[in-house]
């Protein structure tokens, strides 16, 4: 045999070799069910010293409306929440400055964003959650994420049907357009996958990529308290590498005292500490990447899981990302809209801005 022709022949049985290797290492083979241990926070948490409750958001117990739960700093001007406040009973953290002389509405640390301001109030407020619900927004007014024409969240409160969003399952995000979320299947690998350890490798700078390669080894600790997994006949922790999580993005939502009260207090103790221990367990010392993390943890603890006590993925995806224009008509009154070519966009409805942000002056040129 010609010396070409060995080498040849060497050459296609490693690339085959190689290629079975890929697409058997990248097939989960044991995902034989599809239903998560996902119900309860089970996080245990390295320190014993919990914060003290100076989150109490004055006033809630006599309040019929619903809870506008806002999460800001310092730099971001609170006056546009003033209007908002003949609808909704006002609860505005300021996440950036702790008074210690204080136990209303403060925050223990500056952590995970907009989520250490959320799990301070269900914590801190657990027994008096209004009846009508709870809101839970950024403090920014304008901001790439607000599903809007002009990205103005004061319009969008202003326009939502806090009843009507509640009414299928008790919880719903508040953007309905499906870019920069995970729920188009050929836009956004699955989390476990190779396709997203790989490329989070190589784009280290990438925060979604990176985030999402830390999701299922949070989530196993999250709901499985440090655990590797549970019994797979039954019910997984941890996502096998073609099992995705589909979510709208940013954390922003609307959800029913009830869906609240299914988690005890405990748990949101327990979530919050994962934001404030330190250890392999707790959340990413990097705060960008644990807040992105938690961005998609609320819509497990707060969508329903039917009579089971685990979740179905599929179920859980399919509730997670309703079509846009049902989830336009449902929440802010736009329907029959026209230009819902796909599932997750319609059109004139909203722009993702490009590079993920507005304009410098943005705000100056639309207040």
């Amino acid at each position: 045999m010609r010396r070409t022709t060995r080498s040849l022949i060497v050459n296609a049985i490693l690339f085959w070799a190689v290629l079975f290797l890929i697409i058997y290492t990248n097939h989960d083979w044991g995902s034989t069910t599809k239903t998560f241990a996902w119900s309860r926070i089970h996080y245990k948490a390295s320190s014993t010293a919990l914060p003290e409750p100076r989150g109490s958001c004055p006033g809630l117990e006599d309040s019929a409306k619903p809870a506008l739960v806002v999460a800001r700093v310092g730099a971001e001007d609170r006056s546009w929440l003033d209007a908002l406040a003949a609808s909704y009973h006002l609860c505005v953290y300021r996440t950036d400055l702790q008074d210690m002389t204080s136990w209303q509405l403060q925050v223990p640390a500056n952590r995970g964003h907009e989520a250490m301001a959320y799990l301070t109030f269900l914590i801190d407020n657990y027994d008096r959650l209004p009846a009508a619900g709870a809101v839970f927004v950024h403090g920014s007014r304008w901001a790439w994420h607000n599903d809007a024409p002009d990205y103005d969240n004061a319009a969008l409160l202003t326009a939502l049907n806090v009843s009507a969003a509640l009414a299928p399952f008790g919880y719903h995000n508040l953007r309905c357009d499906w870019s920069a979320s995970t729920c188009s299947p050929s836009e956004t690998p699955a989390q476990g996958s190779l396709e997203t350890l790989a490329r989070s490798v190589l784009e280290p700078w990438n925060l979604r990529l990176v985030s999402d390669r830390a999701l299922p080894r949070a989530i196993a600790d999250l709901f499985g308290g440090g655990g590797s997994d549970v019994n797979p006949g039954s019910a997984r922790l941890l996502l096998g590498r073609s099992d995705a999580i589909r979510s709208q993005c940013c954390a922003q939502f609307v959800v029913s005292r009830e869906r609240m009260w299914h988690h005890a207090r405990d748990e949101y103790i327990a979530l919050r500490q994962w934001l404030l221990d330190e250890g392999e367990s707790a959340a990413p010392p990097d705060d960008r990447i644990a807040g992105r993390i938690l961005s998609y943890i609320w819509h497990i603890l707060f969508l329903p899981q039917g009579e089971s006590s685990h979740i179905d993925l599929k179920q859980l995806n399919s509730l997670a990302c309703p079509p846009a224009d049902e989830c336009y008509c449902r929440l802010y009154g736009r329907c029959d809209l026209d230009g819902c070519s796909s599932p997750g966009h319609c059109r004139g409805q909203y722009v993702l801005p490009p590079d993920f942000r507005l304009p410098d002056d943005w705000a100056v040129r639309h207040s």
